[in-house]
């Protein structure tokens, strides 16, 4: 049987060309993920892994939509072949069943790697500027209209930690680090 993976790195992406040609390849059965490639903590990936058994074939448009680092790739096709599963990738024409595909595969794999490392480089280097610019504060801080009566209510022990963070609906973690900004900005007067 024919099986094709089909990975997207966001909803707001479009897997339309990728979805023509495993039609055109008459692929079978297609697993779809809407998500990054950085890991092998994909849910159609796994139900694909599972799916998929001696004599299929599983084909990909490219390595880096079936995987962005070379261990992922590598693992990922050591268990294919583990359960006699042929791996093509059409992008690089490459094939499994040949001692020149599985060279080539390892190849492409730390190429797809690197390419991963180049745009998380890119994207810091982004942030930096912006921040460096007054553009890029991070995500906005969740505005908590009750802190201060919440505040008082914990200072003076009337409520625990924890309901006090469930009355403001935030972690613990965040009412303590909302606490010390809070008690650092407080301006004795004398």
């Amino acid at each position: 049987m024919k099986v094709g993976y089909v990975r997207i790195s966001s909803k707001e992406q479009n897997t339309a060309r990728q979805d023509e040609l495993m039609k055109n390849l008459g692929v079978e059965k297609v697993f779809t993920d809407k998500m990054s490639g950085k890991n092998t903590d994909r849910p159609e990936l796994t139900k694909m892994m599972e799916f998929v058994r001696q004599g299929d074939t599983l084909i990909v448009e490219s390595i880096s939509r079936f995987a962005r680092n070379t261990k992922d790739l590598l693992e990922l096709i050591e268990q294919l072949e583990e359960k006699q599963v042929q791996f093509v990738s059409q992008k690089e024409a490459l094939d499994t069943n040949t001692p020149t595909g599985k060279f080539m595969l390892t190849i492409f794999g730390a190429v797809a790697e690197l390419e991963r490392q180049y745009i998380k480089e890119r994207q810091r280097e982004g942030i930096d500027i912006a921040m460096a610019e007054g553009r890029f504060n991070g995500r906005p801080k969740k505005k908590l209209d009750i802190f201060d009566e919440v505040y008082t209510e914990w200072k003076n022990n009337k409520i625990t930690a924890t309901k006090a963070s469930k009355q403001l609906s935030i972690a613990r973690s965040t009412f303590y680090r909302r606490v010390k900004e809070y008690e650092d900005n407080i301006v004795i007067d004398f």
